[in-house]
């Protein structure tokens, strides 16, 4: 995946997903784009799904592709682990792809827990993403007040160190729905590209990952207020800088809130305009059916993995 995508100059899209509505959608929308996929859990994703629930909804996943005879890839793998624990269980319950997130230690701890996962992971066939830098924000077991911004002369070091297939960096994005609180008229910080460029030219061809990267629709944001939310002057990263960051070498994009907030724009909708409404399928139908055309227009118009396959 991340090789094609390095070459067509795209990112291949990684969606987080709880239940089993999210999984459909976003397989529907990858399927009806011709887009590759990864599909993401978090450990607390892992848990309220449930461990043994999780290995029949990926193959569910899989029949979903085969179904529709259609030739995209998909891969499972999981999002921030924090343990090599955790790791080594998803390795063993057949995830693809698995991610140690070591990146709140100091470098050399960093290094060497990478380092642990890599050799458990590669001598199963599964690839390895680690973090070099810190996001802010809250999402699951991600907690940070403040970013720190990666630095290029550390990550050769850290390659050669660890072994690691990709690397998630720090260039300005952040976890959450929340991730920039703007007055009206302001825009969202710029990414750092010059830091991009730089790793870039430092390791070319390797991998580069963006976590915290929803761009915080607007629409849903305006439709979850419209209907009784509370999400003010929130804004995400800009989809044009998306954009140019996939012509780059980053060749995976991490997108979570963005799927949350769809479906919640969805349901709020619903519950608003019919309060004696109490089947799940009339709720949450609609709400897959609103995540699907997101997934759509995230391939096509932001990531540009669509029609790859």
């Amino acid at each position: 995946m991340f090789s094609r995508a390095m070459t067509g100059k795209y990112a291949v899209p990684a969606y987080n997903f709880n239940n089993m509505e999210q999984l459909q959608a976003i397989i529907t929308g990858c399927i009806r784009s011709n887009s590759p996929v990864i599909l993401q859990v978090s450990g607390s994703a892992r848990n309220y799904i449930g461990a043994g629930f999780l290995p029949h909804l990926a193959a569910a996943a899989r029949s979903m592709v085969e179904e529709a005879r259609s030739a995209i890839p998909v891969a499972l793998h999981l999002d921030h682990g924090n343990s090599f624990e955790l790791a080594k269980s998803c390795i063993e319950a057949g995830f693809s792809s698995v991610m140690i997130d070591a990146s709140h230690h100091s470098f050399e701890e960093n290094a060497k827990l990478s380092r642990e996962v890599v050799e458990y992971a590669h001598d199963n066939d599964v690839t390895v993403e680690a973090e070099l830098g810190v996001l802010a924000g809250i999402e699951d077991e991600v907690v940070a007040e403040k970013s720190s911004y990666t630095r290029p002369e550390e990550v050769e070091k850290f390659l050669e160190m660890t072994g690691v297939d990709s690397l998630a960096i720090s260039i300005g994005t952040s976890h959450g729905a929340h991730k920039f609180k703007l007055k009206p008229g302001e825009e969202p910080p710029p990414l750092k590209f010059d830091i991009l460029e730089e790793i870039e030219r430092r390791v070319p061809g390797f991998p580069i990952v963006l976590h915290g990267a929803s761009s915080v629709m607007a629409k849903h944001i305006e439709q979850i207020n419209r209907f009784g939310g509370k999400m003010e002057n929130t804004a995400g990263i800009p989809e044009e800088q998306l954009r140019r960051a996939a012509a780059l070498a980053v060749c995976k994009v991490n997108i979570d809130s963005d799927g949350r907030l769809a479906m919640t724009a969805a349901i709020r909708q619903i519950f608003a305009e019919k309060p004696s409404e109490f089947d799940p399928r009339k709720y949450l139908g609609p709400a897959r059916d609103e995540l699907t055309e997101m997934i759509i227009h995230k391939n096509t118009q932001v990531l540009g993995s669509a029609g790859r396959y």
